[in-house]
């Protein structure tokens, strides 16, 4: 049997879809803001020093500005309760190599998602 916490819990969502950057890329950045609070992962996505945390980090002010106009959620008690990554559309490019052959480039793209939730204060 599945482990089932409160389903009614309250929380905001933000998704970002179809950003060109790896997903691999933005994994690294979001396992350091996982389960942390809200001003505990800003200050961590100001320090880091990767293509991904200022994207991230966008996404995260708009998943507070949800949690606050959408669902009257206190800022201070919020906290990342989960935050993923997927593959979005790939844009295949072809590359020229020798001998009049063509290499295929995979420009890969990326579906972010990130949900707050209010701890219990």
């Amino acid at each position: 049997m599945a482990n089932i916490e409160n389903i009614n819990e309250p929380e905001a969502k933000a998704i970002l879809r179809g950003e060109r950057i790896s997903p691999r890329k933005v994994q690294i950045v979001l396992d350091l803001i996982r389960n942390q609070s809200v001003e505990k992962a800003v200050a961590a996505l100001d320090l880091t020093p990767k293509a991904a945390a200022p994207i991230v980090k966008k996404l995260l002010n708009s998943a507070v500005a949800n949690a606050d106009n959408n669902h009257s959620m206190n800022k201070d008690l919020l906290y990342v309760a989960a935050c993923y990554v997927g593959p979005g559309p790939i844009l295949k490019r072809i590359r020229p190599r020798a001998q009049g052959r063509a290499f295929r480039i995979n420009k890969r793209t990326s579906n972010i998602t990130i949900i707050l939730k209010e701890r219990e204060a």
